[in-house]
């Protein structure tokens, strides 16, 4: 995994493209531009670690491109969960929590995520809160869908 300069894959990808990602829907330009560039943004190889079981909880990343897999740990092995895609946040239920990650995340495919702290997440809240307003709803969407997915599967 290593640091690239959100400026620059802001212009590669596209402020439309980073406006279909479902997590950050609905955003001003200008916000989304400034997550970009406050923010840290990664790029990973396919297999590379996003963040293990027991890191600390402190971030939650939106996937701006690629995919992950999420396991986690059952009777001494990794058991796969789910895939995070395109526009989904990964590691917002940790943050929020405060407490460390449950599992690990393993990128499925070249990947770019979007970093944001709690600082981060904190200074949109006082600087844009507005848009801080929007990127909760999403993030809260989010995770009913998430519910309501595996509600479906557990009837």
């Amino acid at each position: 995994m290593r640091q690239i300069d959100g400026k620059l894959l802001l212009d590669e990808l596209g402020i439309d493209h980073l406006r279909d990602a479902s997590t950050l829907g609905a955003l001003s330009d200008q916000t989304i531009t400034h997550l970009m560039e406050r923010g840290r943004v990664y790029a990973l190889r396919k297999g590379e670690k996003l963040f293990e079981d027991g890191g600390p909880g402190d971030t939650f990343f939106v996937i701006l491109k690629g995919s992950f897999a999420y396991y986690l740990p059952v009777n001494n092995r990794s058991e796969y969960i789910r895939d995070f895609h395109f526009g989904m946040e990964i590691g917002f239920v940790s943050m929020i929590a405060l407490t460390p990650r449950p599992g690990t995340a393993i990128a499925s495919s070249h990947s770019y995520v979007l970093e944001i702290t709690t600082d981060l997440f904190y200074a949109l809240h006082v600087e844009k809160p507005l848009d801080f307003g929007v990127l909760l709803m999403n993030l809260c969407r989010e995770l009913a869908r998430r519910i309501l997915e595996r509600q479906k599967r557990n009837r």
